[in-house]
């Protein structure tokens, strides 16, 4: 396919500055709604108290309104005699006209009700005792005790809410305590969202060769509704340039014009790549277009990005990789759909974090790293999640990110970091798992996570995992690692300080597709020169692995054709093989039964867990200790393929 270039890459700062300028002219819009719809939108204006609140005098409990010189050295061993009106006044009951309390009667008064003219406090109704048609007061009442007078909690013309503020259900009781029943709102800006390409599969429906399912369609959305914007889904359009300017120039005017369209996917190069040939053609075509600002920012992800103005509405065209479109929304979109609808400017939270591993980062482009944390015996941990920019779920697992100037070449291990915030706050997990990855493991965070434990795993390999509990930044590390001089698995490899949980065994073995290699009749020497020397290409494991360290054995030196190819996870092998990309790889006998592939039969390992000493007794722990104790959960695991 021919292959055509597009980007015209330009520093971050550049590019926000070409962007700000080209939309200067749109302001946010202000509507008119009810108070019942007004919950989340943000107030265009200020309100003011029409009334008092509260409107009258008002009893905070049950007593008798009084005049308090009249209860003045009341005992209970001296009590006072008063005597009782005839008037009772229930909640929402107004005085009869001209009312007033005399001296030495006492007016029975509910909570919430009106205080009658003359009395200056309410007597509890615990503070007298029934004599007949009077009552005895055994303790004294004090000035303006026990009422709420009117105007002291908002007074008419003041003002109880400001613009800008965002309403919750606070505010909106608030508002529905002064009588505001129609308030000044900043109009929701209208969103478009369009996913491109032929290869986008809507979710539900059936994959082909090549096909994703489009989780950026629903991202975007759902972001564009937590900036307070009103999400316009328009579904998926194909390579199609006719289709594609249609849709689009739908979306810029007429009935159905928006605020703000997004595009998702074709930002890059290529001959199927038609979004920005489609926004550069209607740009020439409509007025007020100051046409495509933008096209390739100094940015890793995201370098793609297509920013534009045409017909006067933005236009922006995100790549179609997860993490790069979100990364480039949150850059670029955010801050615009934030002005428009009337939000502060985003400060997202900052927190320091040290940096376990070190990081190489892309010369000449500032790098955005996403990192999950943990809580290390001195501070946060900033784990980087490895992730590239097609992960679906990376943006979704992290807690935030790293950004790394564009002149900076690699940040040290044991640097300290900025972590921008992807959450209100720093959560760190009850249960942090650093190391070995395994579908066991899983069902039993899982099943801690379902009892109200919060839990992270992050995969760095068994290696990676007992250097992190050495550091205390993990409370558990899985890991199956065997002593070639021993066979004994794991506790040789325990540092100073770290106790072993044991855990259960599981079956690692070859595995390769159905009735294409015939590897199950060979002996194990004639397997090995095979695999050493054969035509067929393999699938690695990650450095660090407790695979990796058993495949190495296997190949005994050997680098056979894929050896350099290292898969993350037993999964990732298994996919490998399944879609032909290798032929052979090393996994977990349950991963390949569930990709229909074969398996080979290798080593029966222990997988345990390495705890720090000092966290033997934290509450997650016990609870994961408890838990391969437990009967039900070891027959569970049996059901997964893991034995005890």
């Amino acid at each position: 396919m021919r292959q055509r270039q597009f980007l015209n890459v330009v520093d971050e700062s550049v590019a926000h500055q070409r962007f700000n300028d080209a939309c200067a002219h749109l302001e946010a819009r202000t509507e008119t709604i009810r108070l019942e719809s007004a919950l989340g939108r943000v107030l265009a204006g200020d309100v003011v108290a029409a009334v008092d609140v509260t409107a009258f005098d008002r009893s905070n409990v049950d007593g008798y309104a009084v005049r308090a010189q009249d209860t003045f050295g009341a005992e209970e061993l001296e009590p006072i005699t008063m005597a009782v009106s005839e008037v009772a006044l229930a909640a929402g009951q107004a005085p009869p006209p001209g009312f007033e309390v005399e001296p030495g009667v006492a007016v029975a008064l509910a909570t919430g009700g009106v205080v009658p003219r003359g009395a200056d406090a309410v007597l509890m109704v615990e503070y007298t005792e029934p004599d007949g048609d009077r009552i005895r007061v055994v303790r004294p009442a004090v000035p303006g005790g026990n009422i709420t007078f009117a105007g002291s909690d908002i007074g008419r013309g003041e003002t109880v809410m400001r613009r800008g503020t965002r309403l919750s259900s606070r505010e909106t009781g608030v508002l529905a305590a002064v009588g505001a029943d129609r308030l000044e709102v900043v109009a929701r800006p209208r969103v478009a969202v369009v996913s491109t390409g032929d290869e986008i599969v809507e979710p539900g429906l059936m994959l082909g060769a090549g096909q994703v399912y489009d989780s950026n369609q629903r991202m975007l959305l759902d972001a564009v509704i937590e900036l307070g914007c009103e999400p316009v889904p328009c579904g998926i359009i194909p390579d199609d340039e006719p289709l594609l300017e249609q849709a689009v120039e739908g979306l810029l005017s007429g009935p159905e014009a928006v605020d703000v369209v997004l595009l998702s996917g074709g930002t890059s190069k290529g001959e199927g790549d038609l979004n920005a040939t489609v926004v550069e053609g209607l740009a020439q075509r409509m007025p007020d277009s100051a046409g495509i600002v933008v096209h390739g920012v100094a940015l890793k992800p995201g370098k793609p990005v297509l920013l534009a103005v045409v017909g006067g509405v933005p236009v922006v065209v995100l790549p179609g990789f997860p993490t790069s479109a979100i990364f480039t929304f949150h850059e670029f979109v955010a801050p615009l759909l934030r002005r428009l609808s009337g939000l502060p400017p985003h400060d997202r939270s900052l927190v320091q974090a040290t940096l376990p591993l070190r990081i190489t980062s892309a010369s000449g482009r500032t790098e955005y790293n996403l990192v999950d944390l943990v809580q290390g015996p001195v501070g946060l941990a900033a784990y980087p999640l490895g992730a590239g920019s097609g992960s679906v779920t990376a943006f979704g697992r992290a807690d935030g990110f790293i950004r790394i100037p564009a002149a900076t070449e690699y940040v040290e291990g044991g640097a300290v970091v900025d972590v921008h915030l992807l959450h209100p706050e720093v959560r760190p997990a009850d249960l942090a798992a650093i190391g070995s990855h395994c579908i066991g493991f899983d069902y039993l965070l899982g099943v801690l996570a379902g009892r109200g434990y919060r839990v992270k795993m992050v995969p760095v390999g068994s290696t990676g995992g007992i250097t992190a509990v050495g550091r205390g930044e993990a409370d558990v590390a899985g890991i199956h690692l065997m002593d070639p001089e021993t066979g004994e698995y794991n506790r040789p490899f325990l540092p100073p300080g770290v106790r072993l949980l044991s855990g259960y065994r599981r079956r690692q073995g070859l595995v390769f597709r159905s009735g294409e290699v015939a590897w199950a009749e060979l002996d194990a020497e004639a397997l090995a020169a095979v695999l050493r020397e054969g035509p067929h290409r393999m699938v690695n494991r990650n450095p660090g692995s407790g695979t990796r360290v058993l495949i190495d054995q296997l190949l005994g030196g050997w680098r056979p054709e894929g050896y350099l190819h290292q898969a993350r996870t037993h999964h990732s092998v298994a996919a490998a093989v399944e879609q032909g990309r290798a032929d052979w790889g090393v996994t977990l006998d349950t991963v390949a039964g569930r990709a229909g592939l074969e398996f080979r039969f290798l080593l029966d390992e222990q997988y345990d867990f390495a705890v720090p000493e000092s966290r033997w007794e934290r509450p997650a722990v016990v609870a994961l200790r408890e838990l391969l104790e437990d009967p039900t959960i070891i027959a569970e695991l049996l059901e997964l393929g893991f034995h005890r």
